[in-house]
C-alpha cells in the first residue's frame, strides 16, 4: 500500500513543492494545489455531464429491452450491447470523473504525511537518520510528521545536531500551521487526548459539504436519478453514505488531507452549479437523442443487388446509409403491394421515412 501512495503522492508532491516556493504558506500552497486540481478536473466533469445524458437518451430503449427480455438475462445483455455499438454510446465514459478525486487523494495522504519528502526535498538518507534518532518504530506513514514535531520542540536542534544545522533550520522553519490548525495532526488522535476544537470543525464540514454537493447534484439533475433506473435508490443511498465516508476519512487522517477534501467538495459544489448552467442536463438530453438518431440513420448497411453484365446477372454487395436502406425497403414494400392489388406505385419521399 505505500508503494501506491509513493508512485501517486511523488507527482502531486513536485506540484506542491512548486506551489510552497512561491507563496511560502503551507496551507494556502494545499488551497491553491486543490483548486488547480479541480480545474483540471473540469473537462472530465463535462464529459460525465454528457454521458449522463446520452444515458438518459437511451433510457426508454433500454428499459424496453430490460422489459422484454426480463427473463433471458444473456440475450437482454446482448441486445444492450448492440444498442449502446449502434447509437455509439460508451457505459464506461463517466467512470474515469469518478474515479480520480479517489485516486488523488491516496496522493494527497502520501504528501501531508511525508512533507520532508515533498516539501523539504530531504534526501532518505537524511530522513532515516533522523527517524534512527526518535527510535520511531511504530507507523512508518507517520514518521516524518514525529520528526518535525520533535526538531520543532524545545531542545529539538540539539537532539537532532548529527543532522546538520542546514536541515535543522529547514525542518524548524516549515510552519504546518493554518488558521489556528496544524495540518499534521489528525483529528481523531487530537481529540482522543481531549484536544476537540478547532480540530472538530473539519470533519463536520467534511460531512456537510459532502451532503450538499450530492443533494444539489440530484436537485438540479433529476433525469440522472430517472436515467439510473433502478439504481436511482442506490445514489440516494449514497448521497448518506459518502458524508458518513468523508467524515470518517477526515477523522483518521492529517487536517492536511482533510482540508483538501473539504476544498475540493466546497469547489465541487460550485462546480456543480456553474456546470448545469451552462451544460443544461435537459438541453444535453435532446441534442445527445437527436445526435444518437443521426449516427444511427448514417451507419452503414451492407446489401446485395443484382446486375447485369455481358447478359449475364451478377450479385454485388454496396454499402448504404440507414436512411437509404429503410428507402429501398419501403419501395419495395410499396412495389409489391402495387402489383398485388393492381395499384399506382408512388415513390418514397424523405416525409415518408420520418412517419
Amino acid at each position: 500500500m505505500n508503494l501506491i501512495y509513493t508512485i501517486l503522492g511523488t507527482p502531486l508532491g513536485w506540484i506542491i513543492w512548486a506551489i510552497y516556493q512561491v507563496i511560502h504558506s503551507y496551507g494556502w500552497s494545499l488551497i491553491i494545489f486543490t483548486i488547480i486540481l479541480r480545474l483540471v478536473q473540469v473537462p472530465f466533469a463535462i464529459k460525465q455531464q454528457k454521458s449522463s445524458a446520452r444515458m438518459g437518451a437511451l433510457q426508454p430503449k433500454m428499459a424496453e429491452i430490460n422489459k422484454k427480455y426480463a427473463n433471458n438475462p444473456q440475450k437482454r445483455q446482448e441486445e444492450l450491447m448492440k444498442l449502446q455499438q449502434e447509437y455509439g454510446y460508451n457505459p464506461m465514459s463517466g467512470c474515469l470523473p469518478m474515479a480520480i478525486p479517489f485516486i488523488i487523494l491516496f496522493g494527497m495522504i502520501d504528501v501531508v504525511y511525508k512533507p520532508l519528502t515533498h516539501i523539504l526535498h530531504l534526501s532518505s538518507d537524511v530522513i532515516q537518520q533522523a527517524a534512527d534518532i526518535i527510535g520511531n518504530t511504530g507507523n512508518m506513514m507517520t514518521q516524518q510528521l514525529s520528526i518535525i514535531s520533535q526538531v520543532q520542540a524545545s531542545g529539538g536542534a540539539e537532539k537532532f545536531a548529527a543532522l546538520g544545522p542546514d536541515v535543522i533550520e529547514k525542518i524548524q522553519n516549515l510552519d504546518l500551521n493554518f488558521l489556528g490548525i496544524n495540518l499534521g495532526s489528525v483529528p481523531l488522535e487530537q481529540i482522543q487526548q481531549g484536544i476537540i476544537f478547532p480540530l472538530i470543525l473539519l470533519p463536520v464540514l467534511a460531512g456537510v459539504f459532502s451532503f450538499l454537493q450530492m443533494f444539489v447534484s440530484m436537485k438540479m439533475n433529476p433525469m440522472s436519478m430517472e436515467a439510473a433506473g433502478g439504481a436511482g435508490c442506490s445514489m440516494k443511498v449514497m448521497m448518506y453514505i459518502m458524508p458518513i465516508f468523508s467524515i470518517w476519512i477526515t477523522c483518521t487522517v492529517p487536517a492536511g488531507v482533510g482540508s483538501y477534501w473539504i476544498i475540493s467538495y466546497l469547489i465541487g459544489l460550485v462546480q456543480v452549479i456553474v456546470l448545469n448552467k451552462f451544460y443544461n442536463p435537459k438541453r444535453l438530453r435532446e441534442e445527445a437523442k437527436a445526435e444518437m438518431e443521426a449516427k444511427r440513420k448514417s451507419k452503414k448497411t451492407t446489401i446485395k443487388e443484382e446486375i447485369k453484365i455481358d447478359g449475364e446477372t451478377v450479385v454485388k454487395e454496396k454499402q448504404v446509409s440507414q436512411k437509404e436502406w429503410n428507402r429501398q425497403r419501403l419501395a419495395a414494400a410499396r412495389k409489391a403491394d402495387a402489383e398485388k392489388y393492381g395499384e399506382e406505385y408512388i415513390d418514397v419521399t424523405d416525409d415518408d421515412l420520418l412517419s
